[in-house]
Parts: structure tokens; C-alpha cells; sequence
């Protein structure tokens, strides 16, 4: 349905998008996400037509618009402060769209009617945008924006202005909306947990290039890059040195003292530096020695409480620190508190080996 093809952008001798290549299949969710100024807004602004690369090419179904004026494109957008018409009720808002095209006013009517079911907000069609809270008023641009059945709906940063409960609330409808419309979405955010939460798959921009582009999964699990694995969540970022390989499964000698065996699907030669991500989650935790391969001794420094975890720094007996995290299940569960002797062990398909 979108396809970017070697595009860049530049503004004076600054590089905002730098040749990326990119597709977006039709009916599917994509999130463009990464650090304010990477690029992501600039992405959308040339797909909508707003900007125009510096070179290579925007398709939209097949077509070459990268010329096209934003009116010629089939696309709608929805901005971060909403655009509503401040004198406008909200159905002559949801209507605006279809008024301009010169549509039958029984089609309006129908369109505009189906649209306000869809977004619950049949009883506030006769209030104006002053009237409304902000999640409604992010819902009127939403129905905005989809009554006229565009094949592709833009969303810059939509739910950034709402609180943490209504944010949540909104990511759960925009997702259904867009399941039930079938409509593609590009969607930018900043915010991982977004990101993870709504998408179909997940673009990660950085400095206007491409990191790596995967389904939720595939960038939270097996993130490519240092700047993916950081990013999209929290991880322990050690260096290390291969020592052996046997099959698929890579002997290392990585900080801290810590010898582990981990998952690799490439061949790698001893004395090779490797790069790797441990996620604070993967690192279980035990008060006795649980047997076993990749175990390693440590000691509690740090511990906060963060309700059903405990966000813990370790330390290994190489001076190592990392962050683990220990489940607060209740009962006989085990607690670990600063100062604790523990036993750390760690699955080799847990350990992500990143690009150095």
C-alpha cells in the first residue's frame, strides 16, 4: 500500500531521512518509532505530501505520488493537537471531509452516522470541541479522518497529549478501530509500550536511518542493533569473546568474568568480540545453586520495588552489574533483598547476540 524508495530528505546540510526503503503492506498496523528528531514525522510528512525528498521516490498503491500535492493523495492525517474546527459541532467536523468532495447529503449522512457508532459518540454530536475532553476530542479527529475512507490514515504522536489511564483506554480502541475498518495505519510514537502494544509490525528510526523492522516480537526478542535492544525496553548491554563453537551454540567469555554458552545461528571463530543483550527478565533468579550450565554467583546492591517485581542490581563476582528483575508472588516465594548472596542462571536462546 506504501512503499519508500531509497528516500532522503535534507534540510540545508542536515540529513532528516537518510535513503530509506521501506514497505507497508496493505491493511496493516506499522509504528514508526524512535528518539524525537529521527527522522519518523519527516517519514509521514512525505508520505501525506507535506514534504517533498530530496530524492528517491513515495508509492502509494502501486503509484508514484512523489510529486503529487497532498489533496491527490488518498491518504488523511491525524495531528497531535487534534485540528478540530473550534466553531464546528462535532458532526459538521466529521462531515467537513465528506462536504468538500460535494458528496449527496444522504451519503454524508450515512457515512457520518456509521462513523459516530463505530466511535461512541453519538450522544456528544451536537457539542462543539470546547465541550469535549481530550480523549473525545481525539476521537472526533479519528472520525474525522476515517469517514472518508482513505486507503492510508497518518497518526503523528495522536495520544501523546492524554493522560496515562486514557492513553491506554485509546490504544485499545484506536487497534479495534482499525481492525474493524481494515484500513492501513502509520502510526509515530516515541513511546515503546506503544508501539509494542498496537502494532502489526514496528519500524525502529534512527538518525534518520532504518534499525531494523519486525513484528513486536521480533524487536523486543531479537533486536539486531545496540541502539534496538536499548531502546525497546530495558537490557544489559555486555561485551565479550568467543571462545569456542560447537553446532549452534557459541561459547563466550563476556565481562565480569562470566564464561556463557548462547544461541547462535551464525559461525563464529574463537578470540571473535560478540556483543550481547541480556534482558533483566531472563535472569532467574535462586538461593541455592540450581545446577546446571550458564550459573553465575552474585550479590544484591540495589532494590527497588515496583509492586508485582522487584527491580534489582546485581553484581557478579567479576564487578559486573546488571539489572534483574525477581516476581513479588507472595507466599513461599523467595524475596531478595540488598546484601543477598544469589544464584543467576541464564537460557542460551536468552541471550541475544546483537550486531557489534
Amino acid at each position: 500500500m506504501v512503499e519508500l524508495r531509497s528516500v532522503t530528505k535534507r534540510f540545508g546540510a542536515s540529513v532528516a531521512v537518510d535513503d530509506i526503503t521501506l514497505t507497508v503492506n496493505a491493511g496493516e498496523f506499522m509504528t514508526f518509532l524512535g528518539p524525537s528528531g529521527c527522522g519518523k514525522t519527516t517519514c509521514l510528512r512525505m508520505i501525506s505530501g507535506f514534504e517533498k525528498p530530496s530524492g528517491g521516490a513515495v508509492l502509494l498503491a502501486g503509484k508514484d505520488v512523489t510529486n503529487d500535492p497532498p489533496y491527490a493523495r488518498d491518504v488523511n492525517q491525524v495531528f497531535q493537537s487534534y485540528a478540530l474546527f473550534p466553531h464546528l459541532h462535532v458532526w459538521d467536523n466529521i462531515a467537513f471531509g465528506l462536504r468538500m468532495k460535494k458528496l449527496a447529503p444522504d451519503e454524508v449522512r450515512r457515512r457520518v452516522e456509521r462513523v459516530v457508532e463505530m466511535t461512541s459518540l453519538g450522544e456528544l454530536a451536537r457539542r462543539k470541541p470546547s465541550q469535549l475532553s481530550g480523549g473525545q476530542r481525539q476521537r472526533v479527529a479519528l472520525a474525522r479522518a476515517v469517514v472518508c475512507e482513505p486507503k492510508v490514515l497518518l497518526l503523528d504522536e495522536p495520544l501523546s497529549a492524554l493522560d496515562a489511564r486514557l492513553r491506554h483506554q485509546m490504544q485499545v480502541e484506536l487497534k479495534s478501530l482499525q481492525k474493524r475498518l481494515g484500513i492501513t495505519f502509520i502510526f509515530v510514537t516515541h513511546d515503546q509500550e506503544e508501539a509494542l502494544t498496537m502494532s502489526d509490525r514496528i519500524t525502529v528510526i534512527n538518525e534518520g536511518k532504518v534499525e531494523q523492522v519486525g513484528s513486536s516480537w521480533e524487536i523486543y526478542h531479537r533486536p539486531q542493533t545496540r541502539f534496538v535492544a536499548s531502546f525497546i525496553g530495558d537490557t544489559n548491554i555486555v561485551e565479550g569473546e568467543v571462545l569456542g563453537q560447537s553446532g549452534n551454540r557459541l561459547q563466550c567469555a563476556l565481562e565480569g568474568g562470566l564464561k556463557l554458552a548462547l544461541t547462535a545461528p551464525v559461525e563464529s571463530h574463537p578470540g571473535g568480540r560478540v556483543l550481547v543483550s541480556l534482558r533483566p527478565e531472563k535472569i532467574r533468579l535462586f538461593a541455592d545453586h540450581p545446577g546446571g550450565d550458564n550459573v553465575f554467583g552474585a550479590t544484591v546492591t540495589t532494590e527497588l520495588f515496583k509492586g508485582a517485581m522487584d527491580d534489582l542490581t546485581i553484581r557478579t563476582e567479576g564487578g559486573l552489574e546488571l539489572s534483574a528483575l525477581d516476581a513479588n508472588e507472595g507466599g513461599d516465594d523467595i524475596e531478595f533483598h540488598e546484601g543477598d548472596r544469589v544464584w543467576c542462571r541464564l537460557h542460551p536462546d536468552d541471550i541475544i547476540l546483537l550486531k557489534a
